[in-house]
């Protein structure tokens, strides 16, 4: 409840920050519906801050829920939601769209380049790099040989991506630097609410599979014996994690460190191992970390946006550093 509380807080508090200034009783009164004065103010409120502070809410929680997964699942405390390559996948879409015009003659050429088709683009590398993953994960029974051709995986795709970056053009290599820098303020309500609908999948999934995430933390021999199917458990984690991490990349695009740092703060703050705490703990630390990062990124009362890929960096490296310099275990 005091989770839920402060992000409410920091909710409202991003959505009264920004490059234009609006006085505090306006945001409020713009959020439940009834704008009193300007209606300039009730516009950049509804139609930009309000949904860049969801898709914040859903990107931050989403990508925290995924690195708890994959923490649980590969029992490895450096494990985040793209190990397995789907936000490699997502890369690639992206990178074919905006920089392989230089190989392809320029049958895929700049003017056909918006966000929706990023999205598109981006939302197909995930995907297609998911359904090998589970296509692997099928006949593998290993977790950590299924973990190290995740990493492959992403290897091959980002040396995909090194190679179209080296025939692109500079506006092209520009265009995927500006995405691989993350943001949250360009999606519309109806992006938003395909966003919303998937990662509302993807938690429910995670819902479903909270018994076999307890069980996993002893490892996958213990989950056996409580009769756990090891395999359509692995599968649904997999899928949850892949859905999660491909549609925020697709619409967001890679932003570190928040899926691999959150877990283990709540963690610390909670104290327990029960996912059944842990889940919605977890989204909710995610998504308030990443709307303070977000505050942090846009730089109130100025016309620049840092790139939100930055701060969450700045913020996550020495949370990872500190846990490591402890040296204490990581309830591994």
């Amino acid at each position: 409840m005091i989770l839920f509380l402060t992000l409410l807080s920091v909710f409202v508090l991003n959505i009264s920050l920004g490059s234009v200034s609006i006085p505090f009783s306006e945001t409020l009164n713009a959020i439940i519906g009834r704008p009193t004065t300007t209606g300039s103010w009730y516009y950049i409120i509804v139609n930009y801050r309000l949904p860049k502070a969801l898709t914040t809410i859903l990107v931050g929680g989403g990508l925290a829920v995924s690195g708890l997964l994959m923490q649980t699942l590969f029992r490895n405390p450096l494990a985040g939601p793209f190990v397995l390559g789907i936000s490699s996948g997502a890369s690639l879409g992206a990178a074919l769209l905006l920089m392989g015009g230089s190989l392809l003659s320029g049958i895929t050429t700049i003017h056909f380049v918006n966000d929706v088709s990023l999205a598109v683009a981006a939302s197909l590398g995930s995907f297609l790099v998911l359904v090998v993953v589970m296509i692997v994960a099928n006949r593998v029974r290993d977790t950590m040989t299924l973990l190290i051709i995740g990493l492959m995986f992403g290897s091959i795709t980002a040396a995909i991506v090194s190679v179209l970056a080296y025939f692109s053009s500079a506006q092209q290599l520009q265009r995927f630097i500006f995405w691989s820098y993350g943001s949250v303020g360009n999606l519309s309500w109806a992006q938003l609410a395909i966003l919303g609908s998937i990662v509302f999948i993807g938690l429910m999934i995670t819902l479903a599979s909270l018994k076999s995430l307890n069980a996993f933390l002893l490892g996958e021999n213990y989950a056996k014996s409580l009769g756990v199917s090891l395999k359509r458990s692995r599968f649904q984690i997999i899928v949850a994690t892949g859905l999660l991490a491909g549609v925020i990349t697709a619409f967001a695009g890679p932003i570190a460190f928040v899926g691999l740092a959150v877990p283990h703060l709540t963690r610390q703050l909670f104290n327990t191992m029960e996912h059944r705490i842990l889940v919605p703990a977890v989204f909710l630390y995610g998504a308030m970390l990443l709307l303070l990062c977000d505050i942090v990124a846009q730089l109130p009362a100025q016309a620049e946006v840092l790139p939100i890929n930055a701060i969450t960096s700045i913020i996550g490296a020495p949370v990872v550093i500190w846990l490591l310099v402890r040296k204490r275990k990581l309830f591994f």
